[in-house]
C-alpha cells in the first residue's frame, strides 16, 4: 500500500516539473514555434484506392492463412486421433483378447430357458393361427 502511494506521489511531483517547466518557457517566449510546415496530404481518393487495395490484399493473406491453419490443424488432429486408435487398441490386446471374441460364449441357463419358451409359445401360436385359417 504504501509502495503505491510513494509512486502515486513521485509520479505526481513528476508532472508537476514538466508543467512548471513548460510554463517557464512558454514565460520567456522560447517554447512558441512560429514557422509550422504544412503536411501535405494526398489527394482523398488516392488515400481511398490505396487503403482499400492494401486492405483487399491483407484480407487474403489473412484468409490463406486462416485457411491454411485450419486444413493443418485438421490433419494434425486426424493424425493423431489415428495414433490415439492404435495404442487404444494395442493396450486392449494386452490386457485380453481386445473385445474380440471368437468362441462363442453360452448364456445362462436360465436365458435359454426363456428362449427355448418363447420359441415354443410361437410353434403353438403359428400352429393355431394354421388350424383358424383351415377350418
Amino acid at each position: 500500500m504504501y509502495t503505491l502511494l510513494t509512486l502515486f506521489f513521485l509520479s505526481l511531483i513528476g508532472i508537476i516539473v514538466m508543467i512548471g517547466r513548460k510554463l517557464g518557457l512558454l514565460r520567456r517566449g522560447e517554447g512558441i514555434e512560429q514557422n509550422l510546415a504544412m503536411i501535405e496530404m494526398p489527394f482523398l481518393k488516392e488515400v481511398k484506392s490505396i487503403t482499400f487495395k492494401n486492405i483487399k490484399r491483407y484480407g487474403y493473406i489473412i484468409l490463406v492463412g486462416a485457411i491454411r491453419l485450419y486444413v493443418r490443424s485438421e490433419n494434425f488432429l486426424k493424425l493423431k486421433l489415428e495414433e490415439l486408435k492404435a495404442k487404444a487398441k494395442e493396450i486392449r490386446q494386452k490386457n485380453g483378447n481386445g473385445g474380440e471374441t471368437n468362441e462363442v460364449q453360452e448364456a445362462s441357463k436360465f436365458l435359454k430357458m426363456v428362449s427355448d419358451y418363447k420359441h415354443k409359445i410361437r410353434k403353438i401360436k403359428h400352429r393355431i393361427h394354421e388350424e383358424e385359417k383351415n377350418s
